[in-house]
């Protein structure tokens, strides 16, 4: 009766929680909206030129996106009391990550800073974005994370239901607590609009300089190949996020194009053709971000991938090995490398690589599939029931446990192999290889008429493993 009851009051809990969030979501936002603040940007002679938005991370600092104040010789801050301020310059820039970092004068009274957090947000989470899309008002969205993205070779990013209207570009993107989780972005290509959210934890990784004015900024961003590429490039993250890779390799060609000396647009051209199924493409492009950056470790497991998919497994080989040495933390680098020594028949090197995987990735599901595929490649079957074993743990199906069926088959542990091969079939009973392994195991038991019931089953079914396991029962 308590059980019921318990249960009874977490039921009601769920279903009243959205109710509560939604009573809370004034509170939240009157409460962070004075952190908000409108931005204006002018040009020399004084005419507006843009409008976006930012937010206090301290009294005298506030973030917004870079492309906001790109091209001003001044900037204004709007508050949302009305009162405007002029933005003394900037003290930090992340072009690929579109971020500015601000200074302002202010008085303390007026500046109410938002905590910032690192940690990723959950998908589903609710998030609010406080913007300033027509001037002063302070709008609001809100909405939920729907994912968050990781993109190869640069980081996180956050998608959000939460709509970024024009002018909301820099907006916080503030979880329930009142934290910001991500700055709002909206970016503009080739007549789309695409809205993102870059993560607070790159705004904890902006390296701080001496103060610089907006007018020598912008005279080092017109002469500067690298600002109009990372424009370029942050274009075509919004592309990558949502695995548009046509669209975002363009966009890349075109950064890399402005400035051929920039390594992470490279990079990306070869990530690209490499999802788009294009290795030798990706290979050519990869290659150059090596020239670049050689000690970039994410450049060398494209290089890998791409020969890999060439079938040059001794040059993808090569690669995993130099990725590997660059980041010894890499394990899906090891797991790659591994692979590639199995296609060259070094199975001894393929299974060390596999280990120091699992010793950096515990959890690691597809390595444990591997290592046990080589064990028991070189009949070493008590350390493949080991490793199929532990694949278990993270993925208990119809695969696995023909897999471990295998291994004690082979290993002379005849009931044991009845008993997996039965838990094959309990997880698919279509599955016909665990079926034919269970008749030839029942064989091997002694028990004929169990392994002519899996005949005729296989038979049924037109298996072509019928005739095997008849061949076995008639020989």
């Amino acid at each position: 009766m308590k059980a019921r009851i318990a249960v009874f009051i977490l039921m009601m809990l769920a279903a009243g929680s959205p109710v509560r969030a939604q009573d809370y979501l004034p509170e939240l936002v009157k409460r962070i909206k004075p952190s908000a603040v409108a931005i204006e940007t002018f040009d020399s002679r004084g005419a507006t030129i843009s409008r976006g938005s930012g937010f206090f991370v301290s009294s005298d600092k506030i973030i917004t996106n870079r492309h906001v104040i790109e091209r001003s010789s001044r900037v204004e801050v709007h508050l949302i009391n009305g009162r405007k301020y002029p933005v003394k310059g900037v003290l930090a820039v992340d072009g690929e990550g579109d971020l500015a970092l601000l200074q302002v004068d202010i008085p303390k009274e007026f500046a109410v800073p938002l905590p910032i957090v690192k940690r990723v947000p959950q998908e589903g989470e609710s998030v609010v974005v406080i913007g300033n899309p027509f001037g002063l008002e302070g709008s609001v969205s809100n909405g939920i994370v729907s994912a968050v993205r990781e993109i190869s070779g640069y980081g996180k990013i956050i998608q959000i239901t939460a709509p970024i209207s024009p002018g909301s570009s820099g907006s916080p993107v503030v979880n329930m607590f009142g934290q910001v989780i991500g700055v709002a972005t909206l970016q503009a290509a080739e007549g789309q609009s695409l809205n993102f959210a870059v993560p607070a934890e790159r705004i904890s990784g902006l390296r701080v300089g001496d103060l610089q004015s907006f007018a020598s900024l912008s005279s080092e961003t017109a002469k500067s190949k690298r600002a109009g590429a990372e424009r370029l490039y942050s274009q075509g993250l919004a592309q990558l996020s949502r695995d548009d890779y046509n669209r975002a390799v363009t966009l890349f060609e075109k950064a890399a194009e402005t400035d051929p000396n920039y390594a992470e647009a490279w990079y990306q051209i070869g990530f690209c053709y490499g999802m788009l199924g294009r290795p030798a493409e990706s290979l050519k492009a990869s290659r150059q971000a090596a020239k670049l950056r050689p000690e970039w470790a994410e450049v060398f497991v494209n290089i890998g991938a791409s020969n890999y998919a060439l079938k040059d497994y001794k040059e993808a080989a090569e690669a995993y090995r130099t990725a590997t040495r660059l980041d010894a933390d890499n394990a899906d680098a090891q797991f790659a490398y591994g692979l590639s020594l199995g296609k060259l028949n070094r199975t001894d090197e393929e299974i060390l690589a596999y280990r120091r995987a699992l010793a950096l990735k515990p959890d690691y599901a597809a390595v444990y599939e591997q290592l046990g595929l080589s064990y028991f490649k070189l009949k070493r079957f008590p350390e493949a029931v080991g490793a199929f074993e532990q694949l278990k743990t993270f993925k208990p199906d119809a695969k696995t446990f023909n897999y471990l069926g295998e291994c004690y088959f082979e290993n002379g542990q005849t009931q044991d192999s009845i008993d997996a091969f039965n838990s094959a079939i309990g997880y698919n009973p279509d599955f016909d290889k665990a079926r034919f392994n269970l008749g030839r195991a029942y064989l091997k038991a002694g028990d004929r008429d169990s392994a002519l019931i899996q005949y005729e089953l296989l038979r049924s079914s037109k298996s072509d493993f019928a005739d095997r396991l008849y061949a076995l029962i008639y020989q």
